[in-house]
């Protein structure tokens, strides 16, 4: 049976985007199972008995049957300096899948990188883990059709603090620094200064 995932920040007792996590959802069961009732997923983690310090990764996840008991995991956000051009051929998903396969044969090719930073037909998507977005003096742009969009992405786009836009391996050079980001990590609280001999 394939399960689907979201990675849901936990600050201080305080869940964050749940919005977004749920359109998420949503989306899944409208394509999937739309003659299913959709979970709430506020519902649902209000329920529950969580973390009241601390900063924690809540993994839930659900299949056409709702919501399995969540995970509380301590996080400690991962340094992130040097990206690794890699080619894949995912294609984007508009939900999470909880089978990390396939992202784990892309990592394996980092090499001595931090992560991988993932090439399709050409155009930047994501890295292994995280959206991203490039500076290019003016703005800060994200890949139109990254393989996941992310609940935080999403949240950004909503707010004008990041663009859409095709981005070319081969224009790489016309920005200036990528910022990574997901349902873990803020907008800005990780940054890697593009410097093609690391690429």
């Amino acid at each position: 049976m394939c399960r689907f995932l979201e990675s849901i920040k936990l600050k201080d007792g305080v869940f964050f985007r749940l919005k977004y996590h749920q359109e998420r959802v949503n989306h899944y069961f409208q394509q999937c199972f739309p003659d299913s009732k959709i979970p709430d997923l506020a519902a649902f983690l209000h329920q529950q008995e969580v973390p009241p310090k601390g900063l924690f990764k809540c993994r839930v996840l659900y299949d056409e049957h709702g919501f399995r008991q969540p995970e509380f995991i301590p996080y400690q956000m991962r340094t992130v300096k040097t990206l690794k051009l890699v080619e894949t051929t995912l294609k984007s998903m508009a939900y999470k899948s909880a089978d990390r396969s396939m992202y784990e044969q892309l990592i394996a090719q980092r090499g001595v990188c931090d992560d991988v930073l993932l090439v399709r037909n050409g155009l930047l998507t994501d890295t292994s883990y995280a959206n991203i977005a490039l500076y290019d003096g003016e703005k800060w742009l994200t890949p139109r059709l990254p393989v996941l969009y992310g609940t935080n992405r999403a949240y950004l786009l909503e707010r004008g603090l990041i663009v859409e836009r095709d981005i070319k391996e081969e224009d790489l050079h016309l920005y200036q620094k990528i910022r990574v980001f997901n349902a873990m990590i803020e907008f800005g609280e990780v940054e890697v200064i593009i410097n093609l001999s690391g690429f």
